[in-house]
């Protein structure tokens, strides 16, 4: 069939909306009918090339990350089934989660689906059953697919571990916050950084995965949310969302926490800012109490190495600092139990939503990201 779609077709360019011919399922696939896709700093990372892969690396791989179509948020209606598809059939409603969970690879086994071994394609822009394309350029040319969903077209073929079914009373545009940002900021509080009552908690960096971590941490009982963010309206904002204090800097951040813990410092910081750079690490773990934990949600430059870190305040202080992808979830547990949270009204999914855009208005939507005019811009077809 044909549809649009919106492609980077280099690094360092504009997304261009252009027609694309996209493939019927082939075995163990879906097409699925969009309903909503949100505007996520990832695919701003494969622009500005943090997550592009050394082009010696590629090349050994045989992986050719562009041209793709973007996006990895979304939700929307089953509306074919290919061969050999078992849980899901068309009118189903789905949530596309970035990270696909085979259900049989040793990491979905011990409960860790946010590794599952099909992770292992996520750059590689192609399906996960043949590792071949669905979507293609009007030319001809073959067109990857963002974490192997491609979410900024109304039109998209991915596989069935791709997908979460979800109940049909759910709007489908707050639901598709649950395929990547809400998913990964809550759980980064509360499996990542494991928030427990009473503790005092610091988010640093409140767009679209920060203000879901501030959600989580208080969800989790938290006495003490900080939101740190030079940008005047999501301190503001954050209250909404949870957070009983704010702070424009980490500077700013340091003394307020040393107010509140009576000097003992925060027992859990979560870095979830729009880049992660080696020279944040240090003042972050600077915040951290004795025994306390340091979460790494940001994405970093894929080839950044150097770390600012004070390696006798880490080891005599007996501190943590882990890593985080998709909220260390599981998206066939999570996703479901994050909507039923959102049901409760326990879980704020209204008010994320700053912007929204037509697909053909995506690159403003992505200006207005970098101007720090949004929480989350959603492209809405």
């Amino acid at each position: 069939m044909r549809t649009r779609a919106a492609i980077l077709w280099k690094q360092n360019s504009e997304w261009s909306v252009e027609d694309i011919e996209l493939d019927d399922p082939k075995a163990g696939e879906v097409k699925i009918k969009l309903a909503a896709s949100g505007l996520c700093h990832s695919d701003e990372h494969m622009v500005t090339g943090d997550m592009v892969l050394d082009p010696g690396i590629a090349e050994l791989m045989q992986l050719e990350q562009f041209p793709l179509v973007g996006g990895h948020e979304g939700a929307g209606e089953v509306v074919e089934v290919g061969p050999g598809v078992t849980t899901l059939k068309e009118g189903d409603h789905v949530v596309l989660s970035f990270i696909p969970a085979c259900g049989r690879c040793p990491s979905c086994a011990r409960g860790r689906q946010h590794l599952c071994d099909h992770g292992a394609v996520l750059l590689a822009g192609r399906q996960i059953g043949d590792m071949t394309a669905r979507h293609h350029a009007a030319d001809g040319t073959d067109l990857g697919i963002m974490c192997c969903t491609g979410t900024f077209s109304p039109y998209t073929v991915v596989n069935e571990s791709s997908c979460v079914k979800i109940d049909d009373w759910i709007p489908l545009d707050k639901a598709a916050l649950v395929g990547c940002g809400v998913t990964t900021g809550w759980g980064s509080a509360v499996n990542a950084a494991d928030v427990r009552p009473g503790e005092t908690v610091v988010v640093i960096g409140i767009g679209g995965l920060g203000m879901n971590a501030v959600q989580g941490a208080a969800l989790a009982g938290a006495r003490h949310v900080v939101a740190v963010d030079p940008v005047e309206w999501k301190r503001e904002k954050a209250p909404h969302f949870g957070a009983t204090h704010t702070a424009a800097s980490i500077e700013e951040a340091m003394a307020l926490v040393g107010e509140i813990s009576w000097g003992a410092m925060a027992d859990k910081v979560i870095l979830t800012t729009g880049v992660a750079t080696g020279e944040l690490i240090g003042p972050m773990m600077g915040m951290v109490a004795k025994g306390g934990r340091g979460v790494l949600t940001a994405v970093a430059p894929i080839l950044q190495e150097d770390v600012k870190l004070n390696l006798f305040d880490m080891a005599m202080q007996r501190k943590e600092l882990v890593g985080c992808i998709f909220g260390n979830a599981n998206p066939r547990r999570d996703i479901p139990r994050l909507l039923r949270l959102y049901q409760d009204g326990k879980l704020n999914l209204d008010d994320l939503v700053t912007n929204t855009y037509t697909l053909d208005e995506i690159n403003q939507g992505y200006q207005d990201m970098r101007d720090g005019k949004n929480i989350r811009g959603m492209i809405k077809y």
